[in-house]
């Protein structure tokens, strides 16, 4: 009798200390206005980056008359998404390839770490996506008949190293390249590395045979050059091309190209490289491109090859704040047969005449680049695919469309400034200057804090938030500048039951703004400073996501 009065005690106490109530939001839009992207496009052209905001390290496959394409998505879940095209420059989401929360584990992963550089490469009927889980299980293997999804599980690959590249030759066998380390495990100086390859048997979905170095730290090991990485492998009129990153992901960033008569080598490099690079130009001048590289080929609609690569552009100098972008480029064949993606001293351009004269018209639903305004007013059942959240969840802690029209989220005890799963739906920021605006409900009980969250990492970004008191509403705007959060800025907002919220951006000026009654906007910190939330100030080239904004409930401590 005792023992069942406990547990029925233990069950009574579970119903009295009910979850915090979920807080509603209702609206949210996001519109940029960059200079760069306000001049008209003229027929046949289209517009640099394809994929604006955090996209990096595109890779590229063609089957039949499409054309797919993955980015790094680092912490952030769903990770790496696919998107299609017939004609390069139209581009589609249309999944992601880590769209369960069991296939991937995030957890304690900063928002930089995580799943870097994969690529996508498609053999008879069937797709194969590689990359590397960096600090949790290393290289994979994704597989799906469908690029949409789904792709299975992973199978890991027991090497070691990062940035795995499929190559499927036209005799039926399949060889695996790698960014690893050089000779020995022993590096000459800072940032040598080496590319290794290894035969992949499709079959088996296994390494077989030996490993072997295919190139020892560049080009030129004499001038001893940094991180080549990113290996792609081509065959084009019996030569084998060997297409690398060299100099790192930062200003000195570049391409390098070399070749063999065999798929194994010697690969001997072209003494013109690099084919891609800004490293010579002065990137602080206005509509600069830099950090150009990590590209791969791939041959178009209109029978030439073109290349993706990432790309920053910086503002102010040398701020980004949409981190590494994916462009488009036309590749150009030299009479001896090198590939070659821009001149040196050539700078990136914003327009470009695309392939086949394809006109460029912007998606709805998905808008990829260019000024757009974009809106989501929860009316669907399911949550559109631009929204994103940091690691994968253990548990459901947001419902849409119930009612329609509304977005609930769940308050929880994790935070931007940890490494667990906080209740925080984001999407990219696209632009330099744009404006985003959230309406929602202020939450009904006390200790919850919900709002606008501006985010580059755990140790730098913004949450402009509302909460209960005893007294009523209070509004609050938190900065992360390297440290833990600090609030910076207040507001009594009296017996508000509901509040807009506004982030305004132009370039190095942010702008807070809130309102209790619809679009009677009222600043709260009309002059902050973008740098504590840009690339730069998150960690610069060691950095490499770009900022997210969105919608984030949580339990104060």
């Amino acid at each position: 009798m005792r023992l069942a009065a406990l547990l029925a005690l233990a069950s009574l106490t579970t119903v009295v200390i009910a979850a915090p109530a979920s807080v509603a939001f209702d609206s949210f839009a996001y519109s940029g206005r960059d200079e760069v992207f306000a001049a008209p496009l003229t027929p046949g052209e289209f517009r640099n980056p394809i994929l604006a905001g955090f996209y990096p390290d595109p890779s590229i496959c063609r089957a039949g008359d499409d054309y797919y394409l993955v980015n790094s998505t680092f912490a952030y879940f769903p990770g790496l998404p696919i998107f299609h095209s017939r004609d390069l420059v139209n581009w589609t989401l249309i999944g992601h390839a880590v769209d369960r929360p069991t296939q991937l584990n995030f957890d304690g992963h900063g928002a930089s770490r995580g799943l870097f550089a994969p690529a996508l490469s498609y053999h008879q009927g069937t797709f194969y996506l590689v990359c590397t889980l960096i600090d949790k299980g290393g290289n994979f293997l994704l597989t799906a008949k469908n690029p949409a999804g789904p792709w299975s599980d992973p199978v890991w690959l027991k090497f070691d190293g990062i940035d795995p590249s499929l190559f499927f030759d036209d005799d039926g066998r399949a060889w695996m390249l790698n960014n690893g380390n050089p000779p020995d495990n022993r590096p000459l100086y800072q940032g040598h590395r080496a590319i290794w390859q290894q035969e992949f048997d499709i079959a088996t979905q296994k390494l077989i045979g030996p490993r072997s170095i295919v190139v020892n730290g560049g080009v030129d090991l004499a001038k001893k050059p940094v991180w080549i990485e990113g290996p792609h492998l081509y065959k084009r009129d019996g030569w084998y091309y060997l297409c690398c990153a060299e100099g790192g992901t930062s200003i000195q960033h570049s391409q390098v190209i070399l070749r063999s008569r065999s798929v194994t080598g010697p690969f001997v490099p072209w003494e013109k490289n690099p084919i891609l690079t800004q490293r010579d130009l002065d990137g602080t001048v206005p509509r600069a491109v830099t950090c150009t590289g990590h590209a791969d080929l791939v041959v178009g609609p209109d029978g030439q090859w073109w290349s993706v690569f990432l790309a920053c552009r910086p503002f102010a100098g040398s701020y980004t704040l949409t981190g590494r972008e994916t462009f488009l480029l036309p590749v150009k064949w030299t009479d001896n047969g090198w590939p070659l993606i821009l001149p040196p001293g050539e700078r990136v351009p914003y327009t470009v005449k695309s392939p086949s004269a394809a006109n460029f018209a912007p998606s709805v639903a998905t808008p990829l680049t260019g000024n757009f305004t974009w809106c989501d007013d929860f009316s669907s059942a399911t949550l559109s695919p631009l929204w994103i959240m940091l690691r994968q969840p253990h548990e459901t802690w947001w419902q849409v469309g119930q009612p329609v029209g509304k977005l609930r989220l769940q308050p929880r005890p994790n935070t931007l400034s940890g490494k667990a799963n906080p209740a925080f739906l984001a999407r990219r920021v696209q632009h330099a200057k744009f404006d985003t605006s959230v309406g929602l409900e202020v939450p009904a009980g006390p200790d919850i804090s919900a709002g606008l969250a501006l985010f580059q990492s755990e140790t730098h970004h913004y949450f402009l938030a509302v909460r209960r008191t005893a007294t009523g509403a209070e509004l609050l705007l938190e900065l992360a500048d390297g440290a833990m959060p600090k609030v910076i800025a207040r507001a009594d907002l009296g017996d508000a039951s509901h509040v807009q919220l506004r982030v305004s951006a132009d370039e190095t000026v942010l702008s807070f703004s809130y309102a209790t009654k619809p679009d009677a906007w009222q600043p709260l910190a009309p002059a902050a400073e973008t740098r504590p939330v840009t690339v730069q100030a998150a960690g610069g080239g060691l950095h490499f996501t770009g900022a997210v904004i969105g919608m984030h409930v949580r339990l104060d401590p």
